[in-house]
């Protein structure tokens, strides 16, 4: 009896994409305003964030989206960082007190890039975008402090840029 074996290639299950990684400290609603005016695209949020659980806390990212019909492109922005604060209780020894302390967590989308504030991330049918003449264009607006383009084999968490 033959026995057969079927091989999948990491490169039939890659998703197409661009990434930018943009380092800007204004909010995530401003940036997108500001892409908006930059770029020429209508990025609008989305009704609901993405969600993640991680370590037990439940995190949120802002995302904004934008569909270029006519180019066959999605653009896809969102926050790399999340803010939360976690309750922590400690006894003193005393069996009746009882203090909470609060620390906050800074968790990311992709923490092998803890310093990036936002991505963009760019869909496309078509072989070849304008990436570095976008990322120029992002490099004028005067809040972004830079703007670069993130390699695809670097990423090593790409589930969370699943969008879809």
């Amino acid at each position: 009896m033959a026995i057969h074996k079927i091989v999948l290639d990491d490169d039939d299950l890659a998703e197409d994409f661009s990434l930018v990684a943009i380092h800007c400290s204004e909010e995530a609603y401003k940036l997108a305003f500001l892409l908006n005016q930059k770029l020429k695209l209508s990025l609008h949020r989305r009704n609901s964030d993405i969600q993640f659980t991680h370590d037990s806390l439940e995190v949120q990212f802002p995302i904004f989206d934008f569909e270029d019909a006519l180019q066959y492109t999605n653009y896809y922005l969102v926050g790399n960082k999340c803010k939360s604060s976690v309750a922590m209780a400690a006894n003193e020894g005393d069996l009746f007190t009882e203090t909470t302390t609060e620390r906050s967590v800074i968790n990311h989308l992709l923490p092998e890039f803890p310093k990036a504030d936002f991505f963009l991330k760019i869909e496309t049918d078509f072989e070849q975008i304008p990436l570095r003449k976008n990322i120029a264009l992002i490099n004028e607006v005067n809040q972004v402090i830079s703007a670069y383009e993130v390699e695809p084999h670097q990423i090593k968490s790409n589930n969370n840029l699943i969008f879809n």
